[in-house]
Order: C-alpha cells, then structure tokens, then sequence
C-alpha cells in the first residue's frame, strides 16, 4: 500500500492532456480510489459539481489514476439544499489540480475484513482477482466556511461513516433514551458494590476464602478426626476450640472492613445527580442513573458516572476537570464538547441523537466511538469523555450523556488490587514447617508402632494392665462392660491418628494469626513515624501492603527511577540554544528586566507568573528588537513553539495589584498559572511568558497568546500529542494571515532525525553549534527538548487534514494511524533551537544513596533520559563517583552488543560466565562483595535500552547479569517500561537476591509490580505509582530509613518471632510425646483438654506479639549512624536453616528437662496424672515466657506486663479450671501448691532447662560477637564509633 504518493504525482506531474472539465464552486465529494495491486490511496482532488466522470481500476499508469463507474451521490450544500450527483461517463480523465475543487478521498473500511494500515508499505485486503472493483461508500463532507482558504480551524462535518465497529463489538447509545438504550442491550445500572459479602454470602463466603491456607485444612482434619469415638483424644467441643477462634478472629476483622465497604457504597450510591427528565432537570440518585440518560453536572461536582460530553457552560465547549480520585493527578485537564452538539445545547434544542462507542475496557486514556447527532455522523475520542470520579473544575456547568455506568465504569474496571506478594521469610517458614510435619509424622509412627508391639507382647494380659484394658471397672453403667477392641492391625492405625490429634500444635496454627497481627502493630509505627512525613506535600508514609513488612530488612538491590524520585520533577527553565547561539546563565528576573524598561512591551496589562522565571538579558533584548533578521525571526518562532506547542491550560486571577515604574503605570494586574500533565510543558510555556509570550487562553479551536502586548490569535487546526513511540508532539496552526505551520518539540533522538537537509554552511554551522549545546546542556544534567517547525502548503494541510480526519474518526488502530498520519508533516523540519530543563536532586538524595552502599546495597538507576543526562545526575547524587571506570554498551545490533559485552568481562576478569555466576551467588551471603586481588578500580556500567532490546530477548542475559551483578554501579539510559521490569527480573530469576523498584510515575508500574518490594514516591506525575505499590512516602530520602531502621527492625521481630512460635509449641510436644513413650505409648495425655487448646492461644500468645511490635536490639540513632548493620537481614542473621536446628536442640533438651525433672522429684510419691499435668502446664508456661525474657532487647511497661501477666494468667487459669466440679483435675491445684516441692521443681525446671542455653550465648557474644552485639554493647556502654570498628573484627563480615 501506499501513503498517497502516487496520487500526489498524478495531481501535479500527469502527463496525459485531457479536455479540461467545466469548474464549479460550491460542491465536492469525497472518493475513495482502490488500485488495481489491491492498495488505495487518500487524497485531495477537484471534482466538479455534476461533472459525469469514471473511475477506472482496472489499469493503473505510474503518474496517472483513473475513475470509472456509474454513481450517485446525495449532498448537501450550505443552505440545506441537496442535489443528486450522477455519475454515468465513458471518458477517461487524469487527475489535475487545476480542474477540480479540493476534497479528500477517503477508503472506506468493508466489513469484508480488509487490513488497511496508513502509510505502509504493504497492505492485504480481500480480493477475488487481480481487476476486483471494490463496492465503495463514499462519503460526502465538506468545510464549515467558504470552499476556499478556510478561516480559523478546520471543521468537517460527515455524513456517513464506513470505519465501524461491527455491530456484536460496539455499544449503541441512544441519547435521552435510556428506556430504548437499555431495554435493547441491558446495559447495568449505576449502582457500584465494592463489598464482598451479604448477610446470606458473608458466612459460607468468608469460610471458604479462609480455608484457601492449607494449614487450615489441616486443623479442620485434625478437628473432624477427634470426633470420631476410636479417635476422641480431647473433648469433642474443646477441639474445634483453636481452628474456631482463629476463623472467628479472621471472620470479625473481614466483616468489619466490609461493613465499611457497604457504608462506602451507600454513601456513594445515595449521592444525587441532575438528569433530564420530562424536558428539565431534577435530582436523581446516582444508583438509579442509566446508561443513555443526560446529566448536568455543576462546577466543583463528581461525575457519577463516564458521560460523553454534549454541551459546557463555555461556548467554546470547553471544560476543565481534576482526575485526582482517578490517576492522583491534581493538574487540570481540558475536555471538549462537539461543536456540534454544544451548539445545541446552548440553543437549548432538542438533544437526541446515537452514539457507537467500544465495549467497555479499563483504559482510561483512550476512548473510541462516533455520533449521530441532528443528521450528522462524527468522531469522538477520549477529550470527549469525562470518567466517573473525576470533578468539575473552573466550567459552570457542564451536560453529558451516559455510556458507561456502575461497574462498567473505568474507574471500578480499575478498581482492582495490586498483585499479592508473598513474604521471602513466610517462604522460609514453609520450609521449616514441612520439617516440623515429617518430625510430627515420625512421632506419631514411633507411638504407633511402639502400640503394637507393646500390645503384640501383652495381648493375654490386657485386661489386667492399665491404658489398654478390655474391661470397663469403674463403677457405674459400665462397669463390667467391654471396650470396643479393633484388634491390633486397626488399633496401631487409630493410634497414629491419634497420635496426629495429640500433637497437632506441632505446626503452630496460631502463628499465621500472630504474624498479621505483628504485621499491623509494625505498620501502624511506621506510619507514625515523624521522620518519614513529607511536610512540602503533606503526604506521610503508607503502608498499602502487610505481608512483606520483613522483606524491608533484607534488600539487596534496589532499582530507582530518576525524574521525580531522585529528582523533585519541579521543572525550572535554565538554558536555550536559539538559531545556534547559546543563552543563559546568571541573570536578573523577568520583572527586574521589565522595571528596567528593558521590554518595549506599551500595553496597560501585564501578566504575573506565580513563579519566578530567571531570563537572559541578551536573548530579551532580541526578541524585542524591531528587526526582520533571520535570527530574531527564528527567536519569534522559537517561543510561539514553547507558547502553543503543548496542552497545559492557562489558569487567570486577577491580583488586584498595581505597580507605578517611571515610564509606565501597570493595573490590572492578572496572576497566570498554568495546568498541564506535564512538569515539562508547565516549565516552558512560563518561560515563554517570561519572555513576553504569554499563553492566556485556550479553547478546542484556537489559543490566544499575548506577545510583547499585542494579542495573536492562532487557529489549531489538530494536535498530534506525545507518545511513547514517537517520542514527540506536534500542532498545526493557522496565523491570522492564512499561512499555516506546525510547530515540533520533542526527544533529540526522535527530531533530529526528521530535520530538514543543510541548506548551505551557515545553516550547517548553526546546527553544529545547536549539537554541541545539546551535548554541553546533558552533560549537566538537564532535560533537553529540539524545538522545530516548518511551513505547510495548502495540498500538504489538505492532504494531513484528509488523513487526520479518517484516522481520528478510526474505530480500530486509532493511535497507530494517528502516528503515521503525523509522519507526513513531521519531516523536512527546520530546527529552531534547544531548551534545556533543570530538574533538582530531591532534599538527602546523595546522603541516602552513600547509606545505603554503605549498607551493602546495590543502587541501580533505570531511566528515560539521555545517556549524558542520567551520568550528570549521577555523579551529582554520588551513584557514581569520579574514581569508577564506566563501562559503556551502546549496541545498534545484536552482534555489537555481544562484542561489548565480551570487552565488558574482559575488563571485569570474568572469562567464564558460569565461573562468574556461582562467584557472585557464593558472594551474596557475604558482607561485602570480595573482588579479585588484580581489581582496584570500582566499575560501573552504563547501558542504554537500544541495547536492551537485543540483550535480553537473547541468549545474552546471562553474560549481562555477570558483568551488571559484578560492577558497583548500573545505570540504564532510554529505557521503556517493560524493560524496567525485565531488569527487576533479571535479578529476580537468576539469584536469591530481594529487590526493591522504588518510582513516581505510571511508567514505573510494571518495574514496582515486578520487584519484590515496590515502592511508590507521591511526586508530579500522579499517583500510579503509588496505587501500584507496597509502600508510598513522599520522598526519596526516606527510603534510607524505611530500609535501615524499620527494615531491620521489622526483619529481627519477624525472624525471631518466627522461631519462638516453632520452639514454644515443640516444647510443649515433645514433653507430650514423652510421656506418651511413659505411658506405654497410649496416647494418654496428663493435661486437661482445656490446656492444651490455651497453651498457644491464650497463654503464651500476647508476649509473642507485644515483643514482635515493640523490640528494637539497637536504636534508630545507631542503626543510621552505621548503615553496615543492615547486612544481617541479607545474611539471613536472624532466621536460617542453621538456627532452625539449633532452636531445635534446645528444644529438645528443655523438653527432655520438663518431663524428666518432675518425674524424678515424684517417683517415689503418691500424686495423681492429673496434679503432674498441672504442674507441667504451669511449668512450661513459665519456662517460655522466660526464655521469651532472655532475648528481650528492649524492656518497657507493656512488654513487662505482657510476659509476667501471661505467667499470672496462666496459673489464674489453671485454678479456675480445677475449681470446677465436673473436671477430672478438681482441686489438684490448691494440693499442688501448698507443697514447697511443687516450687522447687518449677524453679529447678527452669534453671536446669535453660541453663545451657545461658552458658552458649554467653560464650558466643564473648568470643564471636555478632556486629548487631558489638554495637549493641557500645550503645549501652556509651561508646564511640571508634570502638564499635575495632571489636568488629573476625565478626560477620
């Protein structure tokens, strides 16, 4: 296929002479022409009102298309009146200019599945042979004004559309007819549920979510096993007790959140609208608004739901509204009714018509449907259409139609969570439990195996031997009755069941309640912490996820996005290069030049910016000159680019100020600012005004700009805005004098590209020059925009406007026929000039950034901008520092890349990539990185996105990931998105590493989602980042403390908590499963069925959270003093497999001590099962809660009143129980204690039990102190860090 070319040649260059056709004004048509190669082209011609003429496919000459055919089109012209136009010739004509009035052509898309994609240079449509004549809709349009030279901006009306959706695909809306709209499609209403439950679903609902944890499962087994009668080892009702409370204490906290969900929703729903009903406007409420129904919404108001807009309050169709509770962005955004309709509106008609708009979707920046209004078909796109949630701003009023409404809004499509993520310690302690099943399953085969031989051996005498008799002999009913014997095979299996039933808190079903709740306490001073609030924004820390508070104290590599998250993306307009002479430096204000009488600016107003522009002298000076030279031309249009060249809104206040200088008098003062989308659109269109190109006013179809005092009226005839692809923008404007020109401003690699050849050594010059300032500008950390313009002719306007009209008004591929409709006057640009942007480093950003080195972590840097750009900002934020040796890939092509990398390994010794892959996994359980004796010279590698693209598509991965893990520093230039994530994964994927991807932008998203930890920064660019993430805060800065205070923090509370739980509830198993070896392996238990269920829940709980909230082993003054301390969380200092072991020795010698000593003391004593219960329930309770003690590092109040209350509690417990008649155990208690034994033993216990682990952690914080003792025992000792460094030796690192 082609762009229109050859049509375009035919149009100037035919070189067949034809009979001229008779011209008349007045009237044309719009045809689409299908070669005979099965290509087509779009462009203008002169076709003569009633003109007879054919079109002719069959043949097609170079230079020469033909028309052929018999047909009638209907139009109408200016005053309403249509004619017919017949179309019946035998004539063949070739197509020149001078013969026909300007129309477009347009192709029509059939539903036949053609494939039409603009400015290809292929294209596949459906044909049966070589000379098909396709059927073809034309369509007739025609200009708002005269058929000559149009005055303002550009309108086409059409009357018929071919480019739709098909009928299955498109939503049909039929304005002010929500009984027809919704009686035909049964659209919902607009009522939204953001709740998960109802009274009915909450119960079965909420149990089943919860069961989704298969520890769960397992109590729910263990609960239904005990209830059959071989197998009821605890009382029927008391077993369900632990699983109960866990699901109940869930089932309230998930109800309450509910219930505040449902009070949301009401809230939200009960909120009342105008819509028009009977011909007026009356309340409604929101829930019962429907799709088709219209809606007036007033200044400062919520859009219930997305409306397309029909009619402002502003003539111009304009409306203003704030998108913070959509993206978080508080910039105002300019949306637009159709001409069309706001006409209507404001003339107070009839409002009907159908809108055909797409399914909907969750894309909140496109929006892709057409009208039919009052006769006339159009194109709507996402200026059209305001979104539910968003607020009314700055307009009067504003009136819209529904399309989407209730849960098919954008907003709920978006209303989705995160990602889950999963703690690396909670992944950790899955290994452990899988441990701890195989000790529970090991058990309970001892105990059953250890039955049926003991029973094998004593069968005969069963009846007469205790646990196992055959014979009930207590009196009562069953006295001489016979139990119910299954024989041996049957009793070893209800014996291993039982035996499960027994020992079941082996795997601590409380610790998944616990850690939430550790999780939430953790939180909550997190977000408290004073040190962490944004006071600039306001905005504090937040905790958007709880299940990786831990992970914080673990990050080894973090990957951070530069413009708003190092930087503060506050934009301040510091350099230009102007026709290639360099402007800027040290200078006075605007104001100050204007009171120096240096403006020659007469008018009585003068516009006030809010901030302060600093300007060049010598370039103001020019630009107010009355010279006709080429360099103060270019300077002229150089600032109408910045002034018009973008999509900010100029928002006025009149300032009540006036100021009296000695040649003028200014009143009338007005305060400008400007909302725009972007940082960098607000910065220069100030710094235009400053230089006395003022943007004050914009509508849809034209902008103001006040320049020097005189007002210059531009009409904007379309708009390409930026994007990812093209990396540019672009406006077409008419002047007053009917010359047309579009203005460019975009990335150096993306315009200079599309310049214009040099058209002589002066022109070289100035774009040598413009180069080297473009060079100079980056390597000082500026942002940098290439600002360029050219002329259009009224066929190359003609010819855009075709192809702009039928791309906007594209149902499918919409935004990919947008670019290449703006390809064809992006070119042959003339090149104006170079702003340079700076963006200051943010408060602490370098001071963080050496912190965090020092503690061990790898900062990477992944950003869009220039290569020079990002090296400034690294050096100025200490990332890099002058001493490294920067490695450098740039590749164009996949073998380059693969050559540089193998340079790369050389420089960095790692000639083997699997040698230097197991190097560096090896080297991550260390402190510090070891290099190589011949390495001195820190690295740092620098590589750009082009490169990206071939390297981590191929096999080049793992030769990257060596050389990027072995270097200090990475820094990644011109990056997308997805290669952010694909860098995060890279990591991920290849090592046990934790990382961290901490942004502020949209653009971030998919790097934050990847990481293990995402962090979002609540900057400039909206909120994206933030709803994406984990964790927000405000600025960079704080990420210093967040990882090396509450991370370690968060990591010691978890781990340890982690490994108490397994130890507390070990003890208390293994002292059962003692005793069941005692009791000839019975199953037989000594403590009541109530002491066991409280041992884990009540007992022993409350200290285990307390201590998981509250202790800290070093202070916050400590831990930032010295950042090397973070690196006992990525060493796995506090939990590993090998304190796993250890914990669990100790357990077993305490169990051992627990069962051992009072079995000893009470041989040779008369006391009964169940005071020896009573003493080993009271006993362990004491000896955990001690133990507890002894790793105490912080003592307070509450700490103080939940360990020893427990221990009361506890013992408070145990009386109440055998105070109670009907237990077994009544009155052992008040027996137990009046005997000094029954102290002695308790404290003997406790001595004996915890004796050897006294004496190890003695011996082992003497002789092999850990870097957390040493600063620990400097903290209490009052020592200086010069202490602290020498004790740190032979310790962790």
């Amino acid at each position: 296929m082609t762009s229109g070319w050859p049509l375009l040649l035919s149009l100037d260059n035919s070189p067949v002479s034809e009979q001229p056709l008779p011209h008349h004004s007045g009237s044309f048509s719009a045809l689409g022409v299908s070669l005979r190669d099965g290509s087509f082209n779009t462009s203008i011609l002169h076709v003569a009102q009633g003109e007879p003429f054919e079109v002719d496919c069959s043949e097609k000459d170079e230079g020469r298309a033909h028309f052929f055919g018999d047909t009638r089109f209907r139009s109408v012209n200016p005053v309403g009146e249509s004619f017919d136009l017949v179309v019946n010739t035998k004539r063949l004509y070739s197509l020149k200019s001078e013969f026909f009035e300007e129309v477009p052509l347009e192709c029509p898309k059939q539903r036949s599945k053609h494939l039409v994609w603009w400015g290809a240079t292929a294209s596949e449509m459906l044909h049966n042979n070589n000379n098909t004549t396709f059927s073809t809709g034309f369509e007739i349009s025609r200009d708002c004004g005269n058929l000559g030279k149009p005055k303002g901006r550009s309108r086409r009306r059409s009357v018929q559309f071919d480019d739709v959706l098909c009928e299955e695909d498109a939503r049909f809306i039929h304005i002010n007819d929500p009984r027809r709209t919704n009686d035909q499609y049964e659209f919902t209403g607009n009522e939204i549920r953001t709740s998960k439950y109802t009274l009915i679903t909450f119960l079965p609902k909420n149990i089943f979510i919860q069961f989704h944890r298969v520890a769960y499962l397992y109590f729910l087994a263990i609960a239904a096993l005990n209830q059959l009668p071989p197998l009821a080892v605890f009382g029927r009702t008391v077993s369900l007790f632990p699983l109960l409370f866990v699901l109940c204490v869930t089932a309230i906290k998930d109800g309450y959140e509910d219930w505040r969900r449902h009070r949301s929703d009401r809230n939200e729903n009960n909120r009342e609208a105008l819509v028009l009903q009977c011909g007026q406007f009356r309340s409604k409420k929101w829930k019962k608004i429907r799709a088709g129904e219209v809606v007036k919404i007033c200044t400062d108001e919520t859009i219930p739901c997305d409306m397309v807009l029909l009619g402002t309050s502003d003539p111009s169709g304009v409306a203003y509204i704030q998108t913070m509770n959509l993206d978080g962005e508080s910039n105002l955004k300019t949306r637009y009714a159709r001409q069309e309709t706001s006409f209507a509106v404001l003339e107070g008609g009839a409002i009907s018509g159908l809108i055909r708009c797409e399914q909907p979707n969750r894309n909140i920046y496109e929006f892709t449907a057409n009208m039919e209004f009052n006769g006339q078909k159009f194109s709507l796109s996402q200026s059209n259409i305001v979104l539910r949630g968003c607020q009314l701003k700055n307009t009067g009023w504003i009136i819209g139609v529904v399309v989407y409404a209730g849960q098919e809004t954008k907003a709920m499509l978006n209303s989705a969570a995160s990602p889950s993520k999963r703690s690396k310690l909670e992944i950790y302690m899955n290994r452990e439990t899988l441990w701890l099943s195989i000790f529970l399953f090991i058990m309970c085969l001892v105990v059953a195996v250890g039955m049926g031989l003991w029973l094998a051996r004593y069968e005969d005498q069963l009846d007469y031997l205790p646990y196992y008799r055959k014979r009930y002999f207590t009196p009562g009913k069953d006295y001489g009755k016979r139990y119910k014997f299954y024989g041996i095979p049957m009793e070893i299996f209800f014996s291993f069941l039982s035996s499960i039933i027994v020992f079941q808190i082996m795997i601590p079903i409380s610790l998944y309640i616990t850690m939430e709740l550790v999780r939430i306490g953790q939180s909550y001073f997190m977000i408290g912490d004073r040190h962490m609030f944004d006071s600039s924004s306001g905005s504090r820390f937040q905790c958007r996820s709880l299940n990786i508070n831990e992970d914080l104290g673990q990050i080894r590599y973090v990957f951070s996005d530069k413009t708003g998250t190092l930087t503060e993306n506050k934009m301040e307009f510091r350099r230009a290069s102007v026709n290639g002479k360099n402007y800027g430096g040290p200078s006075p204000t605007a104001e100050q030049l204007l009171e120096e009488n240096i403006s020659a600016t007469t008018t009585q107003k003068r516009w006030k910016l809010k901030s302060t522009i600093t300007v060049d002298s010598e370039l103001l000076k020019l630009l107010h000159k009355d010279l006709v030279g080429d360099e103060r031309i270019v300077a002229h249009e150089f600032f109408l680019a910045l002034a018009a060249c973008n999509t900010v809104i100029p928002v006025r206040a009149h300032d009540g100020f006036s100021s009296c200088t000695d040649s003028q008098i200014f009143e009338d003062v007005e305060t400008i600012d400007y909302q725009g989308e972007s940082p960098d659109e607000q910065a220069l269109v100030a710094a235009a005004s400053a230089y006395g190109y003022t943007l004050f006013e914009r509508t849809s179809g034209h902008i103001v700009i006040d320049v020097n005092g005189e007002k210059l009226r531009l009409g904007v005839l379309g708009m390409h805005e930026f994007d990812s692809v093209r990396k540019r923008m672009s406006v077409v404007i008419r002047y007053p004098n009917d010359a047309v020109k579009v203005l460019v401003k975009g990335a150096d690699s993306s315009v200079l590209s599309i310049l214009a050849k040099d058209s002589g050594k002066d022109d070289h010059a100035r774009r040598s020059a413009t180069y080297s300032h473009l060079t100079e500008y980056s390597s000082q950390g500026l942002r940098t925009l290439v600002i360029a313009a050219r002329d259009l002719t009224e066929e190359e306007l003609e010819l855009w406007q075709c192809r702009f009209d039928d791309a906007s008004t594209s149902l499918t591929d919409r935004a990919a026929r947008l670019r290449q409709t703006a390809a064809l006057i992006e070119c042959d640009l003339n090149l104006l000039g170079v702003t340079a942007i700076e963006d200051k480093l943010q408060e602490g950003v370098p001071e963080a950034i050496e912190s965090l080195r020092q503690a061990g972590i790898k900062v990477w840097v992944l950003t869009g901008d220039k290569q020079e750009t990002a090296m400034s900002i690294g050096l100025s934020c200490k990332l890099l520092t002058p001493d490294m040796e920067k490695i450098i890939i740039n590749g164009n092509s996949e073998n380059d890349c693969r050559k540089l990398l193998s340079d790369a390994k050389a420089k960095c010794g790692l000639n083997l990539s699997n040698k230097g892959s197991q190097y560096l996994k090896c080297n991550a359980e260390m402190d510090y990185l070891q290099r190589p004796e011949k390495e001195e010279v820190p690295l740092a590698l620098i590589i750009d996105g082009n490169s990206l693209v071939y390297i981590l598509e191929k096999e080049l991965e793992s030769e990257l990931f060596d050389i990027a893990t072995y270097c200090k520093v990475v820094l990644c230039c011109r990056v997308a998105p997805l290669q952010k994530a694909g860098i995060v994964d890279l990591i991920k994927s290849r090592s046990d590493d934790m990382t961290l991807a901490i942004g502020d932008g949209a653009n971030d998203v998919s790097m934050i989602q990847m990481a293990d930890v995402g962090v979002g920064i609540c900057g400039q660019e909206g909120r994206q980042a933030v709803m994406a993430s984990d964790f927000a805060m405000g600025q960079f800065r704080f990420l210093k403390r967040l990882l090396l205070v509450h991370g370690h923090w968060n990591y010691q509370r978890i781990g340890y908590l982690i490994l108490y739980n397994f130890y507390r509830n070990a003890v208390f198993v293994l002292m059962l499963f003692w005793y069941i070896l005692f009791t000839a392996f019975s199953t037989t238990s000594a403590l009541t069925d109530w002491s066991s269920v409280l041992y884990s829940v009540i007992y022993t709980s409350v200290p285990t959270i307390v201590v998981g909230i509250l202790d800290k082993d070093l202070s916050h003054r400590t831990l930032l003093r010295y950042p090397k301390l973070y690196g006992a969380g990525y060493r796995h200092e506090a939990y590993n497999i090998r304190l796993f072991w250890v914990m669990m020795a100790d357990t077993l010698w305490q169990s051992l001590v627990l069962f051992g000593m009072p079995i000893f003391i009470y041989k040779e004593s008369t006391i009964d099962i169940w005071s020896i219960g009573n003493l080993w329930t009271v006993a362990v309770v004491i000896l955990v809660n001690i133990h507890l003690a002894m790793d105490v590092q912080r003592w307070v109040s509450i700490t103080h009143l939940a360990v020893w209350g427990s221990v009361i509690v506890a013992f408070a417990c145990v009386v109440v129980l055998d105070s109670i008649p009907i237990f077994p155990n009544y009155g052992t208690i008040y027996h137990l204690t009046k005997s000094p034994t029954y102290w002695l033993t308790i404290f003997l216990i406790i001595v004996s039990a915890l004796l050897p682990r006294f004496l190890v952690k003695l011996v082992h914080h003497h002789f092999w102190p850990s870097d957390i003792q040493i600063a620990r025992e400097a903290e209490i000792m009052g020592r200086g860090p010069d202490y602290w460094g020498s004790k740190s030796v032979g310790s962790s690192s």
